[in-house]
């Protein structure tokens, strides 16, 4: 019979991607909402501004990113608002799982 343990987690740097400018209203409520997983984790929580495409940018970037748990999405209305904006969405499509 083999065991598993859990892992510490987070055991390194987290990354929030807010695929918005900085200083707009996720950008804002993403660095009010590091603050407390930082301190709980007692592990660096940083903001990452990636804007442009209506979100699609940053969006992308956590999509491709590992799933690891280390890369978070701070998201927008604009999220919900593409889909009737753009006709295909990276975000949307299968993933070559």
């Amino acid at each position: 019979m083999a065991c598993s343990f859990a892992q510490n987690y987070p055991n390194r740097t987290v990354k929030m991607i807010v695929p918005l400018t900085t200083g707009s209203g996720a950008d804002i409520a993403g660095r009010v909402a590091t603050k407390s997983p930082s301190e709980t984790w007692k592990q660096s929580v940083i903001i990452e501004n990636r804007p442009g495409a209506g979100g699609l940018i940053g969006t992308g970037v956590v999509v491709n990113a590992d799933p690891d748990g280390y890369t978070l999405l701070v998201q927008s209305a604009s999220y919900a608002t593409n889909p009737a904006i753009y006709k295909k969405l990276p975000y949307l499509t299968p993933s070559k799982a």
